[in-house]
This record gives C-alpha cells, structure tokens and sequence, in this order.
C-alpha cells in the first residue's frame, strides 16, 4: 500500500539534546500505528514536526507527495493532518455541543463560508450539511449525546478526550495523531474508549497514528509499532515484533513497568 506520510532524515536538536536523530518512517494509508517509549524518546517530537509545531533542524516530511516540511500548523491541518493533545483542548465553561460548534465555525472561516455568529446555514466542508447537524451527527458517534448540553469541565475524563477527538473530525482529516489518547482514563475505561475512538475514525477510513505507554492498549489497537529511545527509532513492525524486540524490552518496555512501580509507590493525596 502507498504510504501517504514520508518523514525521512529528521533531526532536531535542542542546544545539547537530541530529541530526533535521523527518524525515517514511512506511513502506509489506512493504517494505524502505534508510538512507544518513554518519556523524552521523541515520539512527540516527532508528532510535533508533522503537525508544524515544530520544524526539523534536517530532514524533509512528505504527504501525499507534497513536501510540507515548513508549512505552518494551520496550513498542514487544512490539507487534512489533524490532532488531539494529551490534556484537552476545550472551553472548559461551554457546553460539549457549544464547544463543537466553535470548532466547526473555524472550518467555516477558513473555508471562507462565514463563521459560528454568521447568518443563514452554511454547509459544512466534506459534510455538506448545516453546523448544528454536523455537531449533533459527531457527539452522536462518539458515545457524547447525552452529555451535550453540559459543560466541558464537569464532564468525566475519558468523555473529555472523546470530544477532543469528535473535535477534530469536524475538519475530516485524513491523518489523525492522537497524543497518549488513554492518559488520565481508568483502567476500566481505557479499553471502551478505544474502541469508541477506533470505531469511529476508521470509519472514515484515516490512517491513525497514537502516542500511547499502555502496552496493553498498543498490543490490542495498533496493526505497527514504532519504537522511539533517544531520539532514534529501535524498533519498526507489528505490535508482536515491537514489544518482543531485545532493545524495547531493555530501553522501553522495562522503563515503562519501572514509571508504574513508581507511581504505584507514590503517597497518594
């Protein structure tokens, strides 16, 4: 299969620290992949880049054939790479369906069909149906009507990063980058909202890439692993051949069950 992201060479420093030493991956279409390693490997660093957050010292980051290497972040979320943040990105004071709706006027301008507080009922880009439809169709789907008319910050944790997730499909991307998707959820829940989010993105058919250091939730989602320490990746291949690899069990693996233990250890409030 075609790969619709090619990231090949990248390097990036800062002053003394290498946080991207000579990354290449290429990124297959309808695919999902799954980025492990401890903190300060390079995975988001390595998103960071993608996404324009950041721009590599060396190297050069191909979507479909296109070289958007030095596009800013607004431009490379209009061609379709869109993504969620470990800590929710929402209006804590607004409703989950207000929240929606900020986000699809921002598509509107952007698409120079008027904004949230324009007149009329501007379609939606790739939905071609009205804002308040599209809003109301994207809680449907991630599991949030029930909560639509309540506000951000008392919503649960895991249903707070669902509509940070719904909030990026109001621009139908094509790449979704998804930042430790599972962080803050409980164990009970992690499972559930995984395969909430699979169900609905793959859909859509996007080709998914995840930050993820819940072995279990890599094991059972990703269909590729790759492996980041120091910058560099060790590892490249199917979620069996990842976690089995002597390196990531050395450098990645064993860190993470070392974080566990010590956040089992921690006192707790």
């Amino acid at each position: 299969m075609a790969a619709i992201l090619d990231a090949a060479g990248l390097n990036k420093n800062f002053g003394a620290v290498t946080a991207a030493n000579d990354i290449n991956a290429a990124i297959e279409r309808d695919s999902v992949v799954g980025l492990i390693g401890t903190n300060g490997a390079g995975k988001t660093t390595f998103i960071n880049m993608i996404t324009g957050y950041l721009k590599p010292d060396r190297g050069r980051i191909h979507y479909e054939g296109r070289d958007i290497t030095r596009l800013a972040p607004r431009d490379i979320t209009r061609l379709g790479i869109c993504r969620s943040f470990q800590i929710p990105q929402l209006y804590a004071s607004l409703t989950a369906y207000e929240n929606m709706m900020i986000g699809i006027g921002v598509v509107l301008r952007n698409a120079g069909r008027g904004g949230f507080f324009s007149r009329g009922e501007p379609l939606v880009p790739g939905y071609e149906q009205p804002a308040a439809a599209v809003a109301d169709g994207l809680l449907q789907r991630f599991g949030l009507a029930e909560y639509r008319d309540k506000n951000a910050q008392v919503l649960p944790g895991g249903v707070r990063k669902l509509l940070d997730i719904a909030l990026t499909m109001v621009a139908r991307p094509k790449i979704l980058l998804l930042d430790e998707p599972t962080s803050g959820v409980s164990a009970e829940e992690k499972f559930a909202i995984m395969e909430m989010i699979m169900k609905a993105v793959r859909a859509e058919g996007i080709t998914v890439l995840f930050v993820e250091h819940d072995m279990e939730v890599v094991s059972r989602f990703a269909e590729r692993v790759l492996a980041f320490y120091d910058g560099r990746i060790i590892a490249d291949g199917s979620p069996e051949q990842a976690l089995n690899d002597p390196e990531v069990k050395r450098y990645v693996v064993g860190g993470e069950l070392h974080r566990l233990d010590e956040e089992k250890a921690r006192p707790r409030a």
